[in-house]
């Protein structure tokens, strides 16, 4: 059911409403006697997804009209919307290595090992409905790509499920050209629950903490301001929104909070610290006039992806059996700006999924309405370990697009990103693979910059979780979606338990 901002009083509240906020709705509502309100600063658009924007639909393209802020640095993009980045992503479904594993594990326990969350990552992978990328929306430019991996040497494997490095394609949250967000995936039975409640359009401004425990959550809907009151408080506003949620409630560093006039409620000097993203290179090639005809074709028929493969590679510094970069060849309408009709932006980026460099994310005041301070922190570690391991990444993009399936569609551009560019050329260059993590991490109770425990307890509150990509201690070497629904669901347990 959906209701206003005036509802208040509830067994567990969601402050989030993207992909774990959609998951913990959808699974904490299966016990008929818990209520649970679920409260997203973005626009619900309604249970009959056919209703929904075509932005959002439309699986060929990442939408850009439901983000936090417009005309921004990319890496500070982030949805707005229920289902969350989900909405506005590019349906990509991957799945990290062992090593991922076993650094959770050290943060927050055996549940977060490889085997424990098996079942959860077969659950999430059902719910969702996701789906091998079939034949047809493989372009000429995706499939030389596959056929140029081969030949360098890569094995095949899974993408979707755990394995080794090696190329394939992901899994997909697309149907038939429609994005299957997670709002559709777990809210769509679950909304006619009595005991369900899903606020839209509501934003979370801070939490009310009295005593050791959060008494109530302040929100904003339409300008008016209200309390929901519950016993259990869940934060799922994502690493940016879930970092500032807690500073704003007074949960985070002391001196930086009074410093901004807010009352430390918790010194936890780890909210906000520990952001972790994958940054990238894409090296541009020049299409033939035979790729440009091959793609303008699959676009008439409907069928044009820009990405549709990618390689899981061991570059620099990498551990044995497992990979830290991400190659990925695209090729169709650039992702910023616009080309003639009939032509097409091709290239191979190259992704750093294991980066050691840390961001972080602060207020630049106490007032809600102003965005937080985003410092990605990329390409910072002081021993360059970043830098060497994107210019290995960089060698393999080289030997890719010199392959002969590649090389007969696309050619050199004068003054591409090469690994002999210096940092400051590569940091020049970056873009960014939207993954971040880490902001609200979990650790071990020495651990003094642990924000929460394996089970997503925030640190000396009593009733206070977060359960979003912000508990990951490090970034998985994989594209982030599927971890955290797989996250979401084993948190979900933890939470009814």
């Amino acid at each position: 059911m959906s209701a206003s901002a005036r509802s208040t009083g509830h067994d567990v509240v969601v402050l989030g409403g993207g992909v774990a906020g959609c998951v913990l709705a959808a699974r904490l509502s299966e016990d008929p006697g818990r209520s649970v309100c679920l409260v997203e600063a973005g626009p619900d658009h309604g249970p009959r997804w056919r209703e929904w924007p075509p932005t959002l639909l439309d699986a060929h393209a990442l939408p850009r009209d439901h983000l936090w802020e417009r005309r921004t640095a990319v890496h500070r993009f982030r949805a707005r919307v229920l289902g969350g980045s989900s909405c506005v992503n590019g349906c990509w479904n991957t799945w990290g290595s062992t090593a991922d594993h076993d650094e959770w594990v050290r943060a927050g326990g055996e549940r977060w090992s490889a085997a424990a969350l098996e079942p959860y990552r077969r659950r999430a992978v059902e719910q969702m409905r996701l789906q091998p990328v079939p034949e047809h929306e493989l372009s000429a430019w995706s499939g030389a790509a596959l056929e140029s991996a081969r030949e360098l040497g890569f094995p095949r494997v899974d993408m979707g499920a755990p394995g080794g490095p090696g190329y394939g394609t992901p899994l997909l949250n697309a149907l038939d050209g429609t994005r299957w967000n997670a709002a559709f995936a777990y809210l769509g039975e679950a909304r006619s629950r009595p005991n369900l409640t899903v606020l839209g359009g509501t934003a979370a401004e801070r939490l009310i903490v009295r005593g050791g425990r959060i008494t109530a959550a302040e929100v904003v809907t339409d300008g008016r301001r209200n309390t929901l009151t519950a016993g259990t408080f869940v934060v799922a506003c994502g690493t940016f929104g879930s970092a500032a949620l807690l500073l704003r409630s007074g949960l985070g560093p002391a001196d930086e909070l009074r410093a901004l006039g807010i009352r430390p409620e918790a010194d936890l000097p780890g909210v906000g610290a520990n952001l972790t993203d994958q940054p990238g290179l894409f090296v541009p090639l020049a299409p033939t006039d035979a790729l440009n005809a091959a793609l303008a074709a699959k676009e008439r028929e409907g069928n044009l992806y820009v990405s549709r493969m990618l390689i899981r590679a061991a570059g620099e510094g990498c551990p044995e059996g497992s990979w830290n970069l991400h190659i990925l060849p695209s090729a169709g309408d650039p992702l910023f700006g616009s080309l003639p009709p009939g032509t097409y932006e091709a290239g191979i980026s190259a992704f750093l999924m294991k980066p050691v460099s840390r961001g972080r994310v602060r207020l630049r005041s106490a007032d809600p309405a102003e965005a937080p301070d985003i410092d990605p922190g990329f390409l910072s570690d002081p021993g360059g370990r970043d830098a060497a391991a994107l210019r290995s990444g960089l060698e393999i993009v080289e030997r890719l697009a010199a392959a002969a399936p590649l090389r007969n569609l696309a050619g050199p551009v004068p003054g591409s990103p090469s690994r002999e560019s210096s940092d400051a050329e590569l940091q020049a260059r970056l873009g960014t693979y939207w993954h971040p993590v880490g902001t609200c991490a979990m650790g071990r109770p020495e651990d003094p910059l642990a924000v929460t425990d394996g089970e997503g307890r925030v640190r000396g509150l009593a009733n206070l979780r977060v359960v979003d990509a912000s508990v990951l201690p490090t970034v998985p070497a994989s594209n982030t979606q599927l971890p955290v629904l797989a996250a979401a669901e084993m948190l979900a347990d933890a939470v009814k338990d």
